[in-house]
């Protein structure tokens, strides 16, 4: 590939809230660009975008949809992510390998916050990435007010590029602030110029004095341009204006309304002529990007289809990408170019090319990908975000358990953010993810794609239970049936221990009165026993010493004696005040200040104990939370923080110690339980999640 090719091609990646309006604008940008004959709509669910069962039947994007299409010479790759905060690691992973973003957002001030996350990954990553504010047709805050509301969400100096003109309370155009042309909308065709709306003067030379200062803090001849009243030239705006945008310095604002195409066509001339080339973005991730040598890939997606079974994402970032070509010890069996779901084969792909691989085994969304011989160091990925959600499932035929793990597996190669375990304690099959919505699109994709339909519950907490008092106990087993009997003989010491200290086993026989060999007997009847103690829950933190005993030469053997250390322990262990323990987790709240006081709120409302807050580095007007949480009160703990903070507040978290349950909580679960009859472990505690 030439450098003119290379630099005639953009990747772009489509990001915002959900039910901002980004697959509405994908089908603009293709319709507008002739890549479709007809606009789809997502009621209709006719898009090429969101074409997975799972996603037309919620209206919401639930993967990365990909589309290519051609504006100005530019060959433009279209890369639109779910919206949802439960499916944020998608659109993370994506984003790595994107050389531009476009946020779209609803002109809604107070919700502009919901933005600052994303923003912030952007920054992180130094992703260009210009704003759309969309459905300008139903703006009820003044422009002025949703641009202080960008501005104080993000770190980036926002550069708004468009002023609009509204007649009553309809936007019907926009002034450019470049060349200071107005323009009305005009359906199905580019916006009318018109004269310039004098009643206006004063507020878009405010806007445009806005745009230029703020090109100024990065070009000191454009500063003295502006100091010495000179109207510096087009050209050179829009020169600084690509250059700020390509080393992520700046953010340039557009609005609209995609679902009528208004505002679409000077989006994609900025981009033509602001985002920047593949090469920009490979050297700032400290690349080459050239079209010879080695190639070099990076996977953003894995996905399962089912006409074309496996299909990874790529992001080339060196060298040329060719269809049976080896890399990774991996041979590639199919390049093809996405528009949605259908698929069209290539040859080849080149140096900032977004394709997908067919028949990858093996190969993980984020890995790096190299034709070369020598090792290379891995790029860097998108940190896979922690589980914060949870559901036991099973599937509906038994007969199914068998697939279950396989099926499972294929899911989380395409969603890395899943995570599943067979719990040790309570032995259920529990999935984990970003939220609800996030398991409830992984459990259709497991009926559809695998036929694997599954029940679904909430996990058990696994409790656990010590003792509080120490007490001495006897067990002996006798038993005669004809022939050799059976004899075994024991006195144990039980008492406890302190916190975490686990479980201990001595003896202290002296004489013979328990033979060597029928030591590991007792201690293996007390371990048993303890696996499910007085409250049928695993006990924990207590000692075990063999003091005494007898027994018989004949009768007696390692079996008889592990019985009558069972009795023992079952005899001594309801004297000793056994208690029930419950995990606690150390958690960390993340947060917007203004919403630090519900948080604290919501913690102390679910039995949690605040350790403090403190403002979060690196993030303007965020607080973090510590706190220790019951496991039992973790579940929907997400859902309702959520709500509390516009979608954007999260927690980290990890197990720190066994607390006694409060007696009267306790006496609750313990009833549940023995309702239960089998007195399983935590069955009765309907209100509980966990991961021990």
């Amino acid at each position: 590939m030439s450098k003119n090719s290379i630099e005639n091609v953009r990747n772009v990646a489509i990001v915002g809230p959900y039910s901002s309006g980004k697959t509405t604008l994908l089908e603009s940008i293709l319709f507008l660009t002739g890549a479709i004959n007809r606009k789809g709509t997502i009621k209709e669910g006719n898009t090429v975008g969101d074409s997975a069962p799972e996603a037309r039947e919620r209206s919401m994007s639930v993967e990365a949809s990909v589309a290519s299409t051609q504006h100005q010479d530019i060959k433009f790759t279209f890369l639109d992510c779910p919206g949802s905060v439960e499916l944020v690691q998608e659109t993370n992973n994506i984003l790595v390998g994107a050389g531009a973003a476009i946020v779209v957002c609803e002109p809604v001030a107070h919700r502009v916050l919901t933005l600052a996350p994303l923003f912030k990954f952007l920054d992180d990553w130094e992703i260009p990435h210009l704003v759309f504010i969309n459905k300008m047709d139903r703006s009820a805050a003044h422009y002025r007010e949703i641009l202080d509301a960008l501005k104080a969400v993000s770190s980036r100096p926002l550069v708004p590029q468009q002023y609009p003109i509204f007649q009553k309370e309809s936007c019907i155009g926009y002034i450019d602030l470049v060349t200071e042309q107005a323009y009305h909308y005009h359906a199905g065709n580019p916006a009318d110029p018109v004269p310039f709306p004098e009643e206006l003067a004063e507020e878009e030379q405010s806007a445009r004095h806005e745009l230029l200062e703020t090109l100024a803090d990065f070009d000191d001849h454009l500063l003295e341009e502006l100091i010495e009243d000179i109207e510096p030239p087009q050209e050179e705006i829009l020169q600084d204006l690509k250059q700020e945008l390509s080393a992520d310095l700046i953010v340039p604002v557009f609005f609209g309304m995609a679902e009528a195409g208004y505002g679409v066509r000077p989006l994609l001339n900025a981009l033509v002529a602001e985002a920047p080339a593949p090469n920009i973005t490979a050297e700032r991730r400290g690349l080459k990007a050239k079209a010879d040598g080695d190639t070099l890939a990076q996977i953003l997606k894995t996905y399962y289809t089912p006409q074309g079974g496996r299909l990874s994402l790529a992001r080339v970032w060196q060298g040329t990408l060719t269809d049976g070509m080896t890399l990774n010890d991996v041979r590639v069996s199919g390049v093809y170019r996405l528009m949605g779901s259908q698929q069209e084969p290539l040859q080849k792909a080149g140096v900032g090319e977004i394709v997908a691989l067919g028949r990858m085994e093996g190969i993980q969304t984020g890995d790096t990908l190299t034709s070369s011989s020598a090792k290379v160091t891995p790029l860097p990925k998108a940190d896979v975000l922690a589980p914060v959600y949870a559901l036991a499932i099973a599937p509906e035929n038994r007969r199914d358990e068998v697939k279950l793990s396989g099926a499972i597996g294929k899911l989380i190669e395409e969603d890395p953010s899943l995570y599943w375990e067979q719990h040790g304690d309570t032995h259920e099959v529990i999935l984990w993810g970003q939220g609800e919505i996030h398991l409830q699109v992984s459990l259709d994709r497991l009926r559809r794609k695998y036929n694997l339909p599954m029940t679904t519950g909430l996990p058990q907490v696994p409790y656990k239970e010590t003792i509080r008092k120490a007490t001495t106990s006897h067990g002996r087993y006798k038993h005669q049936s004809g022939g050799h009997g059976a004899f075994g003989d024991v006195y144990l010491d039980i008492k406890p221990l302190s916190r975490g200290e686990g479980y201990h086993f001595h003896q202290t026989i002296v004489g013979g009165v328990v033979p060597k060999q029928y030591i590991p007997g007792v201690e293996m009847g007390v371990r048993e026993y303890l696996a499910h103690g007085p409250l049928g829950f695993p006990v924990v933190d207590v000692d075990v010493t063999l003091t005494d005993g007898s027994y018989h030469s004949v009768d007696s053997s390692e079996q008889a004696f592990k019985q009558a250390a069972r009795i023992a322990m079952t005899d001594g262990m309801r004297q000793c005040k056994p208690v029930l323990l419950e995990p606690l987790l150390s958690i960390k709240v993340s947060a917007p200040s203004e919403f630090t006081s519900k948080v604290l709120t919501l913690v102390s409302g679910r039995r949690g104990q605040i350790l403090g807050y403190e403002h979060v580095e690196g993030w303007k007007g965020w607080d973090h939370v510590s706190a220790f949480l019951p496991q039992a009160e973790m579940h929907n703990f997400i859902i309702e923080l959520r709500s509390l903070t516009l979608g954007v507040g999260f927690f980290q978290w990890k197990y720190d110690h066994l607390q006694e349950v409060p007696e009267k909580l306790a006496n609750n679960i313990l009833a549940t339980v023995a309702s239960d009859g089998d007195g399983n472990n935590s069955k009765g505690n309907s209100n509980s999640n966990g991961r021990g």
